[in-house]
């Protein structure tokens, strides 16, 4: 297998996996362990248990996180494409000065944290980020407050804060005093329940190349963390929408968008909002594309002071 060389070149996950080395770190991941065909040790990525435990083992092994764990009803997030958008950030905030921003004086918000807590935990091991994860499930925050147990060390520089008002995204969250060098999102991504089961039949289906009884919710997913109304474009448009009331406490603010198709819409909302500045960041996982849409309402003769 070759170098990942579509992930950014800071990304730890690049090479293929040592299975070796990360069943060392989580044993229990060698039972789901096999040789395909090629001759290359890999997993059963339709399997939610082993990409679980391929995310513990990841995680502990390259960012030292100990004990990591989700419920099954909860979303499982690839951790090489989570790195990413961290890494992409960082460049973000790193273009104006000659080296990437590092320590607490970053200080990111993550919407919708989710019972993971992947952002905030990378963030911080890869650049020393202080982070705020928020969400709109207490039963998701209640299991990332449970991560954060299993790792003391982080909890001075990872909070937890829950949004009262799905309705809202910024407000319940941000205080008058608050200033936050970037946020951060992953929307849902569906429209409905129904559209979220079908897409999720879809991966599975060009996973396992065979069709399945039943809809099987690989790698779990609340409805917090899968769908709304209206979907991402609905709920993308809404946080652009809500950053013209904070406009002076988040230098960037950021978001995942899956659909291209939704770019158009969304850039044209954000001129209508007179940003300063927009800019649309590729990211690709394999045959997977993505976009971080960035938009910021300062000047970049002030930017500095953000750090």
């Amino acid at each position: 297998m070759t170098e990942k060389s579509t992930l950014h070149p800071r990304n730890l996950h690049r090479n293929p996996y040592d299975f070796d080395l990360l069943v060392s770190c989580v044993p229990e991941l060698k039972h789901y362990v096999f040789t395909n065909s090629y001759g290359t040790p890999t997993i059963n990525f339709s399997i939610p248990k082993a990409v679980k435990l391929l995310n513990k083992a990841l995680l502990e092994h390259f960012y030292s996180i100990k004990n990591w764990d989700i419920p099954d009803e909860n979303l499982c997030p690839p951790i090489p494409g989570r790195a990413d958008y961290i890494h992409y950030l960082a460049d973000l905030l790193g273009e104006n000065s000659k080296e990437i921003p590092k320590g607490v004086s970053v200080k990111g918000l993550d919407i919708g944290t989710g019972a993971n807590l992947v952002y905030p935990l990378l963030a911080h091991q890869s650049y020393g980020w202080k982070m705020l994860g928020t969400d709109v499930n207490q039963k998701s925050l209640d299991n990332a407050q449970k991560i954060l147990n299993e790792n003391p060390d982080f909890s001075e520089n990872i909070q937890l804060k829950f949004q009262s008002d799905s309705n809202f995204i910024f407000k319940n969250i941000l205080s008058p005093e608050d200033r936050f060098s970037f946020s951060m999102c992953n929307p849902p991504f569906h429209d409905s329940e129904e559209s979220a089961i079908k897409g999720n039949l879809r991966k599975t289906r060009n996973l396992k190349k065979t069709k399945l009884p039943k809809a099987n919710l690989n790698f779990g997913g609340q409805q917090s963390e899968l769908w709304c109304e209206g979907g991402e474009l609905s709920f993308i448009s809404k946080m652009i929408t809500e950053s013209t009331s904070y406009s002076s406490q988040i230098l960037w603010f950021t978001c995942l968008v899956s659909k291209q198709e939704n770019l158009y819409k969304l850039t044209s909302l954000l001129k209508k909002i007179k940003t300063v500045e927009v800019k649309t960041i590729d990211m690709a996982q394999g045959q997977k594309i993505s976009r971080i849409l960035a938009w910021t309402f300062v000047p970049k003769e002030n930017r500095k002071d953000w750090f």
